[in-house]
């Protein structure tokens, strides 16, 4: 079963398309679509160095056809998804298969089950800060 995403347009315009989906498990997965010389790629939002978000909600970095990691600047290759630089040189993204049909992106990889748009905790109402244990408020 496929789901209708977005348009290819909009991941060009915007630089990057975040959305939400569930894996095998049920659990949240956040997916990233990215411009592409043929169109649009999708990835795990997670860096493969250290499980770092390429975007952190705010739409990923990207340069020179480069998804940059915000904490240690690996660049990943937004078509491939291969890095050959910094922290995870000689690492590749975790795919997400996506199609385009007409301009439309859909999500076509059976093993996601789209959610919503935006990121996992963009449900929740915190304010986007991380959680904390600590007794000490700020």
């Amino acid at each position: 079963m496929t789901t209708e995403l977005t348009d290819v347009e909009t991941v060009h315009e915007e630089r990057s398309w975040l959305f939400t989906a569930r894996d095998p498990y049920g659990e949240p997965e956040e997916v990233i679509l990215v411009p592409c010389e043929e169109g649009v790629e999708a990835w795990v939002n997670r860096c493969t160095h250290e499980a770092q978000k390429l975007d952190r909600g705010m739409g990923a970095a990207m340069r020179d056809g480069q998804i940059i990691c915000p904490k240690h600047g690996s660049m990943f290759d937004s078509c491939s998804g291969y890095c050959d630089n910094g922290e995870a040189a000689e690492t590749t993204l975790v795919a997400v298969d996506v199609t385009v049909e007409d301009g439309t992106v859909y999500l076509d990889d059976s093993t996601y089950e789209f959610g919503h748009e935006g990121g996992a905790d963009d449900d929740d109402d915190d304010d986007g800060m991380p959680s904390s244990t600590s007794h000490i408020g700020l």
